[in-house]
């Protein structure tokens, strides 16, 4: 079986325009549903998880993300997008780059997610492999299509311009490989030669022309991404207290 990383990039660089003011006084990351923000919560879970090392790429209010570095010294390091406000989750995972020196999971600033997630696709035997959940009819959701073999195909928001095959929903949680991370990079250096605009989701599509890339399908998954008041609101109801029967509560930091 192939080893399990013990790397991961969070991409936490985004303004949160789509939560207003609440996007505006901090990162969408700083939201507190439990007792800690949820990126803090997901660097716990992952430092759980066996992951030793965590780059987390800042942009918008980078200052919060050094505060949270400190907390947790040797695990937590960060990488920064200066050109966040004209740039896409590409550019900020490209800048993570130097900072790979194998295969990683990357993982959204935004999520809250149950345990099961990081250990589905930590176990699956594929070198990459991407998250899918029944759809959450969020209102947001990204389709994933499978090819017939269950290789990543393409992804979308709009259900209607993909084939089939379509699996269900991206959580946000991926397995990538140093060889697929390089060939998301080729492909993003082209299109950054137009513009910097460019989403990993399609750089990723593009590198499974040369290397196969699993979908990871879980049934039942306790998860969401928080884009706007909607999201959070329907995390507060239903999401987060589902994540808590199953996980139980995280309230430790560094130290404690």
């Amino acid at each position: 079986m192939t080893a399990a990383p013990d790397t991961a990039v969070i991409l936490a660089a985004g303004c949160g325009l789509r939560m207003e003011n609440a996007g505006r006084e901090r990162p969408k990351g700083f939201l507190e549903i439990g007792a800690l923000p949820i990126v803090e919560e997901s660097v716990i879970r992952l430092a759980e998880a066996g992951i030793r090392r965590v780059v987390i790429v800042t942009g918008f209010l980078a200052e919060f993300y050094r505060g949270l570095a400190a907390r947790y010294p040797g695990l937590v390091t960060l990488a920064h997008n200066p050109r966040f406000a004209e740039s896409g989750s590409m550019y900020s995972l490209s800048l993570a780059g130097e900072a790979i020196e194998a295969g990683f999971l990357l993982l959204e600033s935004d999520l809250v997610y149950e345990r099961r997630a990081l250990e589905e696709v930590l176990s699956d035997p594929a070198l990459d492999a991407v998250l899918v959940s029944e759809p959450t009819h969020s209102g947001d959701e990204v389709y994933v299509e499978a090819s017939e073999t269950g290789f990543l195909r393409a992804m979308s928001k709009d259900r209607a311009r993909l084939g089939p095959n379509v699996l269900g929903e991206l959580v946000g949680i991926s397995r990538l490989s140093e060889a697929c991370f390089r060939a998301m990079q080729r492909h993003a250096e082209n299109v950054f030669r137009e513009t910097l605009h460019l989403d990993y989701e399609d750089a990723l599509v593009a590198a499974t022309r040369s290397v196969p890339v699993a979908c990871r399908v879980v049934p039942d998954l306790a998860w969401s991404e928080i884009d706007d008041a909607e999201h959070l609101a329907r995390v507060r109801r239903r999401v987060y207290p589902a994540i808590l029967a199953r996980d139980g509560v995280i309230h430790r930091r560094a130290g404690e």
